[in-house]
């Protein structure tokens, strides 16, 4: 797949996890930067969807425009109606071309466990040998479009960045800890509750938190719960 491909096929998906996609986006940095901003694009976009309408929006509109008395009450439902049926379809058609999949059911802590396992096996080569020493400001504007925000890191930040985590634009982070040099995913999925997954060489660890889970990757036969309790002991979340 040539870069002009690669480019048209994020463009069109942001999402797209077709391994010749993958592949491309590994060659160069470049690449992986441009699919990156394209996922914290995404995210930004789907909280700007994320907008509480006022219950009597529509009355004022209507009683501004007219000048006279509020409007009755069949009004206010007449419009609402219209407006969460449009809202529905837009919502409906952008999570439909992003993510669908027929087939695709409620994804288990074990599952995510797994997942995270393979991403970091996936990865490794390209992150291997970076040290951005992220700063705690830097970690932060990462988070703030999931609507998080962290106190306190517990060590020093290899990286961080935005990454495509089972279809979902997630943040990738890799840092120092007491345990040991970590993988850590904040992923916009609930969780059904604490899962550990290892391979030959890694351990996983998923725990919920808030709407979504933080989930750990370390060296295997690693105890990472303290990690996880120290992260999620100083994130908190917009309401």
């Amino acid at each position: 797949m040539d870069e002009l491909e690669f480019r048209r096929r994020l463009l069109a998906d942001p999402h797209d996890n077709n391994p010749q996609v993958i592949a491309c986006k590994l060659e160069s940095v470049a690449n992986k930067k441009f699919a990156d901003e394209l996922l914290q694009l995404d995210m930004q976009l789907e909280k700007a969807l994320k907008v509480d309408v006022p219950d009597d929006l529509a009355d004022r509109i209507l009683f501004h425009q007219s000048g006279e008395e509020m409007p009755p009450k069949r009004f206010k439902n007449v419009w609402s109606y219209g407006l969460a049926a449009s809202v529905a379809f837009a919502i409906g058609m952008y999570f439909g071309q992003a993510n669908f999949n027929p087939t695709q059911l409620p994804p288990t802590a074990t599952n995510l466990a797994d997942i995270a396992i393979e991403h970091v096996n996936y990865e490794e080569k390209f992150v291997r040998n970076l040290n951005e020493n992220a700063t705690l400001q830097q970690v932060n504007a990462k988070l703030q479009p999931l609507g998080s925000e962290i106190k306190n890191l517990p060590g020093h930040v290899y990286y961080v960045n935005y990454c495509g985590f089972d279809g979902k634009p997630s943040l990738h982070m890799i840092m120092d800890t007491p345990q040991g040099k970590v993988t850590v995913f904040f992923v916009p999925t609930p969780s059904d509750g604490i899962s550990n997954s290892t391979d030959n060489q890694s351990e996983s660890l998923v725990m919920p938190i808030h709407d979504a889970s933080l989930i750990i990757v370390g060296s295997k036969g690693e105890n990472l719960m303290p990690v996880a309790n120290e992260i999620k002991k100083n994130l908190t979340w917009e309401i």
